[in-house]
This record gives C-alpha cells, structure tokens and sequence, in this order.
C-alpha cells in the first residue's frame, strides 16, 4: 500500500466517525440521507483494522448518558406515569440505534448493514467490546426482518440464474452436486422455497427444500438422488423437509426458519389438498460427538434407570478399545453393525433427543424442531450412509413431524421442558 492509500484511509476513518456524528445532529431529511451515503461511502473505503476502528468508535461513543439514565429511572421509580416511562424509554435507547435506523433510509442501507454485521460477528469472540454494536444491530434486524415483513417466494427452474446459484452455493446440509442436481430439486415433485426482504430482491435469506412423496421418507438417499424419476401429483401424500439453509450469516439470530417451514406447509397443503403429513428428514448432528465424550446427562438430570441404559449401551459400544473414527476407516456401516450395536445406537439416540433436547447444550436442529411445535416422530437407521452422516450420527436421522393443528401447544410443552415424542420413540428407549 502507498503512502497517499494510507493516508486516504486515515482521513476515511476519520471522516467516517465524524460523519457518524453529524448524522445524528442533522435534522433534515435530505441532508440526513446524503450525510448517510457519505458515511456508507467512507466506510468502503477503509481496510480491515480500521474498520475495526470504526466498530470501537460506534460501541464505545455512542452509548446512553448514564447519568441521565439514573436520574430518569429514579425519577420513573417514584412515579411510574407513562410520562415518566416514556422519558426513561427514549434516553436508555443508545443513540446508536437511530444512527443506524437512518444509515438504512437510504438506497443500499440495509445491504450495508447487513454487510456490516456479518464482518463483526467474525470476530466478536476476540473483540467482545464491540458487542454492543452487534447487539444493537440484532435488535433492530428483529424489526426489520419480521416474517410479516418478508416475502416468500418459490425458487423453480425458471428463478433468475444468480438466484440459483445461491441456493447452491448456501446449501449447509446435503451438497447440491452441479446443475443437474439442482434441476432434479426443482421438478414438480421437488420444491425449493425462500424468503425475501423487499429491500434485497436478489438474496434469499434463508431457503427450505421440499420433497413431496408417498410416505414418510426414512433416508435421504432417494430424495437427493438426481436420477430419480419424478413422481406424478397423485401420489403426493407427504411433504418432506429435508433440508433448510440460511444464506446471510449476518442475519445470525434473526428467527426465520420456523416461520418459513410453517408458512410453506400452508402453502403446500392449499395447493395440494391430498398431502396428509408434513415432517422433516432431520441429521443428528453431534450425537457422535456426545457418546464418545461419554454420554454426559448431567443437565437433564435424568432418573437412574435412564443412566444405567446409557452405562449398558456405551459398554456395548466399547469405543474404549477401538474408537468411533476407527471403525469408520475400517468400513463400518449401519448394514455391518451387529443387532447389539443397533440397538444401542437407537437407544442412545433416542436418549440424546428426548432428555438433552431442552438443555443448555442440547442438539440444535432437535431444538429448533421442537420448538417449532414439531414431534419427534421417529428415528430411522441408516437414514444418511454418508460419510458425514456415519461420522456425526452413525447413519441415522429423524422425523420430526408438523401436526398444523398441534403447534402451538407442542411448542409450550417444549418451553416447560418437555419433548413431546411418540411410541416408536419411546419404545427405542
């Protein structure tokens, strides 16, 4: 870098904290938006280090009078009048809130922000002073990207081509293999269905793959295989999700996926009428990670026999002796399991699921399911032979099930602890 290149940057820094600044001051509208296309300009113009600079500067100086805070939140204490409350409210909002409100008025704000709060979550665990910077941003992003705000679209062979490279590109659970596998998705008994914010037409925030079957779906083999033939609309009597991805890491702790997963069951069962279940084809992830740890259930605080099952199912496993990676490069596989290892496999699963699902650390996707208001329905085996499946699951995977009518009070049951499964589930136990 030159010389006048550092230095360009120096006066954007600079220039970019105090346009901050005088952004908050200004009262005209117009002059606000020009002041905040400046702001986003100088931005673009600085290098890593000094843009995180300019996070410090927006999580450190522009935060509430604390002063002030205490003197009205006494005041609101003596007096719990709404005059008081809203006076007390104003001022303990930090300032750095409107200023990101009036960043995202103007012609690429939200693209910017969006831009800017995925670079910060990269490197909050290094920088935790910056957090309430993220924090504010997150709050507002709830606002902003309200599923009543979204738009929801059906993604098919026909979307607009960098549209669907992005669901190529941002599909985290089964690999989407070229173009031909895509295409195969897409076919009338496939859908693919996104959610979009009317400010950034072109970016599928987060997407769900549906495959409509006959039955429940017990392994993803069939329903990724880009080979198959296309089954006729008469035999469509399930909808499967069997994967779901968010596109915008920026987004991290924005609610959408259960939105999402809801409004296309309604969508899918409007449409087709003969579709009698909706369910997910679900991994396990970390469940491997957790038997080789030992199996803790400390958390769940389980009854002692739900202990000595654990204690029996991992003595039949024995990883002591030889481990979990080593049977795998050996060519284990769910076909070459014995009934013993079945057995224990199953029951540990299903342990996994029904006493850990409602803990700190808990199976993310079970939890998202689950708090969803889905059922766990059933636990297949050999429901992924890959070698991702194999390594984190030993091959199996779930079916949560979406009873439309069951949500809401699936979803309570959920939050006061419990995870509502059914009799296959109880039974592996």
């Amino acid at each position: 870098m030159t010389l006048f290149q550092r230095i360009t940057q120096v006066r954007s820094l600079s220039r970019s904290i105090n346009a901050a600044k005088k952004i908050l001051t200004e009262r005209g509208e117009a002059n606000t938006a020009s002041m905040a296309n400046e702001l986003m300009g100088q931005y673009q113009l600085l290098d890593e280090d000094q843009k995180l600079s300019f996070y410090h500067a927006l999580a450190t100086k522009f935060n509430p009078d604390p002063e002030h805070v205490l003197k009205l939140a006494q005041a609101y204490a003596q007096d719990a009048s709404g005059k008081n409350f809203i006076a007390l409210s104003r001022h303990t909002e930090s300032p750095r809130q409107e200023l990101i409100r009036r960043i995202n008025r103007v012609d690429g704000g939200i693209k910017n922000l969006v831009a800017m709060r995925r670079h910060l979550i990269k490197v909050l665990d290094k920088r935790p002073e910056l957090r309430p910077l993220d924090h504010d941003l997150h709050h507002l992003f709830v606002s902003w990207f309200n599923p009543g705000f979204l738009k929801m679209h059906r993604v098919d062979w026909k979307s607009p081509a960098h549209i669907l490279e992005k669901i190529i590109q941002h599909e985290a659970v089964h690999e989407i293999d070229g173009w031909d596998d895509l295409r195969r998705r897409l076919q009338p008994d496939r859908r693919c269905f996104a959610f979009f914010h009317p400010q950034l037409p072109d970016e599928p925030l987060i997407f769900v793959e549906v495959a409509l079957v006959p039955e429940i779906s017990a392994t993803v083999g069939p329903l990724v295989n880009k080979k198959s033939d296309s089954l006729d609309p008469a035999q469509f009597k399930v909808a499967v999700f069997y994967s779901i991805s968010n596109c915008e890491p920026g987004l991290k702790g924005v609610s959408l996926g259960n939105f999402l997963i809801k409004r296309v069951a309604k969508y899918l069962q409007d449409e087709f009428p003969s579709l009698k279940n909706f369910v997910t084809l679900s991994p396990i992830t970390g469940m491997m990670d957790w038997i080789i740890a030992g199996g803790d259930l400390s958390d769940a605080k389980p009854k002692p026999v739900i202990l000595e099952k654990v204690s029996h199912a991992m003595r039949v496993l024995d990883l002591k002796s030889k481990s979990w990676p080593e049977r795998l490069s050996l060519g284990w596989t769910p076909e070459t399991a014995s009934p013993d290892e079945k057995s224990a496999l199953q029951q540990l699963s299903a342990i996994y699921l029904t006493h850990l699902s409602v803990c700190r650390g808990g199976n993310q996707v079970a939890k998202f399911h689950l708090g969803n208001g889905a059922r766990l329905h059933r636990i297949n085996w050999g429901g992924d032979l890959s070698k991702k499946g194999l390594r984190q699951s030993a091959g199996l995977m779930v079916n949560y099930l979406y009873d439309l009518d069951k949500i809401e009070d699936n979803h309570d049951r959920f939050v006061q602890g419990e995870v509502i499964h059914s009799r296959s589930v109880a039974q592996l136990i």
